[in-house]
């Protein structure tokens, strides 16, 4: 049987996909998460006319024959404006951010005065208007502050909280849920025989999911029977998205594809033109999403960046970005097979500008070390021809 092109594979996967729904979320717990609902400021910013500096709010008047001697009648603070009209003759010592008086219509900075006593002597000029903040500079009542879609960022909830917007409506999360399979795996800081190695696709998979918007409940480490497999898996249909690791070959303990037709999942495809992680399996029950990633490391975190990651998207109601990014090749490469080759590399910028990939000696989906230090995949469609140094070439940055 021929293996399913990569591109196929995700356009099947993310077919049909809509999202999930919005909720309200308070503000301060909104980080990271897709806004749902546009939000429109509820006030001008600043509400008043303001000071821009430390200094003396005065009548223009008053201060166009210098140099001018005033009365100092009062102080508006930020938070504590000064109440009163300013009258000819008159000025209010004002600070950053304070609301200017009725009245007056310019502001001398500080430096531009010397105090005497109750009075102040303004002896350098200052055009009518200035260091003043006129109401709404930032924004007005009713603007849009933020656009429906975007994933929020800091400032987004800085703008969002001047707005007074103390909820916001954010799509819900995806909820994943995963499992690793094998008796070889034990939890890191456990006692380990000889043949056993530490689990890691869990901690890797769980800390991506949650970098890239979706919640994740990890359902630990299934050993290697069909009946705990079976029983894993119903556990983790309660989700969104199902994630598997391990199990989704055709060896003697591998349960997981029977697993998945035992509890109702109906298998889409397994197995595709990809290397690593050729046995990806994906199946569908209802809404439940379903992704058996392969055991080796590097194979299970690549296909997550590949399939699982636009898959949150879709859920979360993102456009998938369409963009490809290219680089100089940093190394003679081979004539590829029939599997599109996502190649770990470094990435570097140089000096034109541009930017060089370099792809490790070593590719073996089993080197997480090699994973760690890269900075990109160099993608190589199947049966692409041997590229030699400074042949531009296609990259995916890694985001994890």
């Amino acid at each position: 049987m021929a293996l399913l092109p990569v591109d196929e594979a995700l356009s099947r996967i993310l077919d049909g996909v809509k999202p999930l729904g919005d909720e309200q979320v308070a503000l301060a717990d909104c980080m990271g998460r897709v806004l749902a609902k546009h939000v429109v400021a509820k006030r001008d910013q600043p509400p008043f006319e303001a000071s821009a500096m430390d200094g003396y709010a005065v009548r223009h008047a008053d201060v166009a024959s210098l140099p001018a001697t005033l009365d100092v009648v009062g102080v508006s603070a930020a938070g504590h404006g000064y109440t009163r009209i300013v009258k000819p003759g008159q000025a209010v010592r004002i600070l950053t951010g304070a609301p200017l008086p009725a009245g007056a219509d310019t502001i001398v900075i500080q430096e531009n005065v010397r105090r005497e006593g109750e009075r102040v002597v303004v002896f350098h000029p200052t055009p009518l208007g200035k260091n003043i903040r006129i109401r709404g500079l930032d924004f007005r009542k009713a603007d849009e502050l933020l656009s429906s879609g975007i994933t929020l960022r800091p400032r987004d909830l800085g703008l969002a909280a001047a707005g007074n917007a103390p909820i916001l409506r954010v799509r819900k999360k995806p909820l994943i849920t995963m499992l690793s399979t094998g008796d070889e795996l034990v939890q890191p800081g456990e006692p380990a025989r000889a043949d056993q190695i530490y689990s890691s696709n869990s901690h890797a998979l769980q800390a991506y999911g949650h970098s890239i918007g979706a919640e994740v409940r990890n359902l630990g480490i299934v050993p290697d029977s069909l009946k705990a497999t079976i029983a894993a898996v119903r556990k983790g249909m309660a989700g969104n998205v199902l994630l598997t690791t391990g199990g989704a070959s055709v060896g003697d303990h591998d349960y997981v594809q029977e697993a998945f037709k035992a509890c109702g999942i109906k298998i889409e495809f397994w197995k595709i033109a990809l290397r690593p992680g050729k046995p990806l399996m994906y199946g569908r029950k209802g809404r439940l999403h379903v992704l058996g990633l392969p055991g080796n490391p590097v194979s299970a975190q690549v296909t997550a960046l590949l399939f699982l990651k636009p898959l949150v998207q879709a859920l979360l109601g993102l456009q998938k970005m369409n963009h490809k990014e290219f680089a100089i090749l940093g190394a003679d490469m081979p004539t590829n097979d029939n599997r599109q080759d996502y190649v770990r590399a470094t990435l570097r910028a140089m000096t034109d500008g541009g930017q060089k990939a370099t792809p490790f000696a070593t590719q073996d989906s089993s080197m997480q070390r090699i994973l760690q230090q890269s900075q990109c995949l160099i993608v190589r469609a199947p049966f692409a021809p041997a590229a030699q140094i400074g042949t531009p070439i296609e990259i995916v940055r890694f985001d994890f």
